[in-house]
């Protein structure tokens, strides 16, 4: 379930709004917010380290276009907006099982136009 926890994603000339759920793990990172690191792209996917350390919650192996994840085994905040790598069909499937932690409000295909080494900042809005 998504809440009413606001954030601002921005990634160079992309900003969107997006809302943290109620998990555990979004607690963590809602909780250490402002986070800004390099980003790196697998696929369409956005991922970078954000030094939360959080356990499997849930984890899902296949997420839905627009869900933010975190990524135990690289401690990442993961943004989908389409196929990556390991999808098949029109799946999109992170490299390994991820806790969704939220949702991009709008339209999360504009990141495509993000890439590797780009800035991004998350924030409370």
């Amino acid at each position: 379930m998504v809440d009413g926890r606001a954030i601002r994603i921005t990634a160079g000339q992309v900003s969107v709004e997006a809302r943290l759920n109620d998990s555990k793990t979004a607690t963590a990172i809602w909780e250490r917010l402002p986070i800004e690191a390099k980003g790196e792209t697998w696929g369409d996917e956005i991922y970078f380290a954000i030094g939360v350390r959080a356990a499997a919650e849930s984890p899902r192996e296949v997420v839905g276009l627009g869900d933010l994840a975190y990524w135990p085994p690289g401690q990442a905040f993961c943004i989908f907006f389409g196929p990556t790598p390991l999808s098949r069909g029109d799946e999109i499937r992170p490299a390994s099982a991820v806790n969704v932690v939220g949702r991009i409000v709008g339209e999360p295909t504009v990141f495509k136009n993000v890439r590797a080494g780009t800035r991004v900042r998350l924030e409370r809005t």
